[in-house]
């Protein structure tokens, strides 16, 4: 069902990861502030990788969230959701810690946690599905 507590959860990451990425910045620079899709202009890689990472993270959970009938595929989707979200921040730190010209950067944004509380959301959902699972397998064992 959808009015379950592990889709609360989950909505909470799909909030995380999809929307707040527009209204927290990652880093402040001396002229402004980097929020995520300002990385999809630069040249490198890694920080294109952060945006795509981000919408990954909050697509796979917006469609876990819809998987109640097939709890085992939900506990799966949940599973590469944290993944995603420990992949993006080990390649947030990563990034933080190699800037160029650590001088005009001089603050790291609210927006470097939000992995950080996406996998404490989705590791709470996974708990949820989890006694759930269980629950239907009790019930079962005493038919």
């Amino acid at each position: 069902m959808i009015q379950r507590i592990q889709s609360v959860y989950l909505l909470g990451t799909v909030i995380i990861s999809g929307i707040c990425i527009f209204f927290f910045d990652l880093w402040k620079s001396s002229k402004n502030s980097v929020f995520a899709f300002d990385l999809l202009s630069s040249e490198s890689f890694q920080l294109k990788a952060i945006p795509f990472l981000f919408l990954i993270s909050a697509i796979l959970a917006f469609v876990a969230i819809f998987m109640f009938h097939n709890r085992k595929l939900q506990f799966v989707l949940g599973r590469l959701t944290i993944l995603v979200n420990l992949i993006l921040l080990g390649l947030l730190i990563y990034v933080s810690l190699t800037l160029p010209g650590e001088t005009a950067v001089s603050e790291k944004g609210i927006g470097m946690f939000i992995p950080i509380f996406a996998v404490l959301l989705t590791v709470l959902a996974n708990k949820a599905i989890k006694k759930d699972e269980d629950l239907v397998k009790s019930a079962d064992r005493l038919r």
